[in-house]
C-alpha cells in the first residue's frame, strides 16, 4: 500500500509561548483562561500575540502610537502587545492611556507627564476583562532591514528588492545589468 508521508504532519504556529520568563507565563496563563471563558476575540488575538516571536512583536514608537489615537480614539485604551518606544521626533506627547508589555523608561516618563497613565496585562484583564473600549495596535513588522531584500530577485525587471552586496561602490554590482554600455541596462 501507500505509506502515510508524515513529512506534512507538524503544525507551525504556536500553541505555547517559547520564551522562559515566569512573568510571560502568568499573562499566558490569565489569557488562555479569559480567551476560554469569555470567548471575546480580543483576548484570542492577545493570547496569540503573547506567543509571538521578538521578530513579530515589533517595537511600536510614541508618535506612531499618538497618530493611531487621533480621530476620535482618545478616550480609548491602546494596547500594545510589545515594547513602546520613545520618538524624538515627537514634540508634544498628548495624554494617552496605554496597556504594554514593556515601556521604554523615556517614553514612560513622557506619557506620564502629559499626563496619561500605563498599565500592565494583568491590570488590563481587571479593567477591561473583554477588551471594553480599548485599542489593539502593533508595531511595524515589515519593518526590518531583512525585508528589503525579500521578493523577486535583484535584477530582474521590476524588482525593487535589496542585492545582499559587500558595499555600495563604484565597483560593485555597477557594470552588466545596470547600464546600456556594459551589455544591456534592466
Amino acid at each position: 500500500g501507500v505509506d502515510i508521508r508524515h513529512n506534512k504532519d507538524r503544525k507551525v504556529h504556536r500553541t505555547a509561548a517559547k520564551s522562559e520568563d515566569v512573568y510571560l507565563r502568568l499573562l499566558v496563563k490569565l489569557y488562555r483562561f479569559l480567551a476560554r471563558r469569555t470567548g471575546s476575540k480580543f483576548n484570542k488575538i492577545i493570547l496569540k500575540r503573547l506567543f509571538m516571536s521578538r521578530t513579530n512583536r515589533q517595537p511600536l514608537s510614541l508618535a506612531r502610537l499618538s497618530r493611531h489615537l487621533k480621530k476620535g480614539n482618545e478616550e480609548k485604551l491602546a494596547v500594545v502587545v510589545g515594547t513602546i518606544t520613545d520618538d524624538v521626533r515627537l514634540y508634544q506627547v498628548p495624554k494617552m492611556k496605554v496597556c504594554a508589555l514593556r515601556v521604554v523608561p523615556g517614553a514612560r516618563a513622557r506619557i506620564l507627564k502629559a499626563g496619561g497613565e500605563i498599565i500592565t496585562f494583568d491590570q488590563l484583564a481587571l479593567r477591561a476583562p473583554k477588551g471594553q473600549n480599548t485599542m489593539l495596535v502593533q508595531g511595524p513588522r515589515k519593518a526590518r532591514e531583512a525585508y528589503r531584500h525579500f521578493g523577486r530577485a535583484p535584477g530582474v525587471p521590476h524588482s525593487n528588492t535589496k542585492p545582499f552586496v559587500r558595499s555600495k561602490g563604484r565597483k560593485f554590482e555597477r557594470a552588466r545589468g545596470r547600464r546600456a554600455s556594459r551589455g544591456y541596462k534592466a
